[in-house]
């Protein structure tokens, strides 16, 4: 209903002045599973779904340009899923549908090409003995100083360590900032969870950089001189250390672990690194929930750049679906209509019959109608909603679409 109301506007301001005047929008406790598509309002404006609340326990152990809010996905787990089921992310990304899966008691399966998408995802999910946890978060940093004071006392500056002729690293590190982020690395395979203390080592590097506070996302060159900053409204320098970062970055950590926990359930999560299009998928997926990413907009591995590097890790981009570098043209966007359709027909062939897809897009060339038909799938609904929560430079609003299909 105000679904359908939002179809009768012509252009983005009615719809946004519409907006401004609507009641309160659709909140996850709202939903059950005698919910329709067509009365949910997904509008939501700061008081009703503050960043506090999208941002909850680990849905921020990590930055990731591109995700969906988590309540996006509990809305439909509400509606279309029930413990027990198992909910498939195709393109799952940072792990937000299967983060919020396991709190729902439901199974989920997710696969991304992306293999620092894949450890972020596994991060996220795995259950920890948290008093272990807790002392190899902690114990690892105090070795970490301890190593770069020692070094510092001995010896005339830091000892070398690590991969120093990395030149992704030689570029965009302060030394200072490097032999930190170095000595850190060098010491995790100590410890039982290492893959915790990559992603803490990653979001550390990643605000690290030699780069301006206020473009983190794809920096395009160092930042060695002082500058106007945008976000601080002053004149910043260069960062020239990482062990602040690691040690803030650490805390936090421990405080997400703890919080995930109390909602935790038993419920599996199984991580496949690999080809959404041709991956092995077990039978019997009650449903999608997913949100692909957007032709020619966003570079998944560029954007984690400083993690492949540091961590030594797989770069696939190659077999990025709608990648950034081969553009939006309409060459490109057949390309992507077939790739995406492929992916959903893949999945619908260990999809229960009746199972729904629930597929979340910002589809600014109308795509997306040609990739159901091409899937073959039963178009129920097509939702609407207003995005105005972004925040930094790339903060400009726009509205997406909640594709929900239906396998035959």
């Amino acid at each position: 209903m105000r679904n359908n109301q939002l179809d009768l506007f012509t252009n983005e301001e009615q719809r946004v002045e519409w907006y401004q005047t609507v009641q309160r929008p659709t909140l996850p406790e709202d939903v059950t599973s005698d919910t329709r598509p067509e009365d949910l309002d997904l509008n939501w404006r700061e008081s009703d779904l503050p960043e506090r609340v999208r941002t909850k326990h680990v849905h921020r152990l990590h930055p990731y340009l591109g995700k969906f809010v988590p309540q996006l996905v509990e809305i439909f787990l509400r509606m279309y899923f029930k413990s027990g089921d198992t909910v498939y992310d195709p393109f799952c990304g940072s792990g937000t549908t299967l983060v919020e899966a396991n709190a729902s008691d439901i199974n989920a399966i997710g696969c991304d090409i992306s293999s620092f998408n894949c450890l972020l995802s596994k991060v996220k999910t795995q259950r920890y003995d948290l008093h272990l946890a807790r002392n190899e978060v902690l114990d690892i940093l105090q070795k970490t100083k301890a190593t770069l004071q020692r070094d510092l006392f001995h010896e005339s500056g830091y000892r070398v360590v690590g991969n120093t002729d990395n030149s992704y690293v030689l570029k965009w590190y302060a030394p200072q900032a490097r032999q930190e982020l170095l000595t850190y690395n060098s010491l995790i395979s100590d410890y039982s969870y290492q893959d915790l203390l990559k992603v803490i080592l990653s979001r550390s590097a990643r605000s690290a950089r030699l780069t301006t506070h206020f473009d983190l996302d794809f920096p395009k060159s160092p930042q060695t001189e002082p500058y106007q900053c945008y976000k601080h409204s002053r004149i910043c320098a260069p960062t020239q250390e990482a062990l602040g970062f690691l040690q803030r970055y650490s805390l936090d950590t421990i405080k997400r672990l703890e919080e995930f926990a109390v909602v935790q359930t038993s419920a599996s999560v199984i991580i496949l690194n690999g080809d959404s299009r041709y991956v092995q998928l077990p039978n019997q997926l009650s449903g999608i929930i997913t949100s692909p990413p957007y032709v020619g907009l966003i570079d998944y591995h560029e954007q984690h750049r400083y993690a492949y590097e540091i961590l030594g890790l797989e770069d696939r981009r190659g077999l990025e679906i709608g990648a950034a570098k081969q553009g939006s043209s309409r060459k490109a966007q057949r390309e992507y209509q077939e790739s995406i359709a492929q992916v959903f027909r893949h999945a619908c062939e260990s999809m229960v019959s009746g199972g729904r897809m629930v597929v979340v897009a910002g589809d600014k060339y109308n795509l997306y109608d040609e990739i159901a038909r091409l899937c073959e799938v039963e178009v129920e609904t097509v939702v609407h909603r207003h995005v105005n929560r972004r925040t930094g430079r790339r903060s400009g609003e726009f509205f997406e679409s909640i594709f929900i299909w239906r396998k035959p």
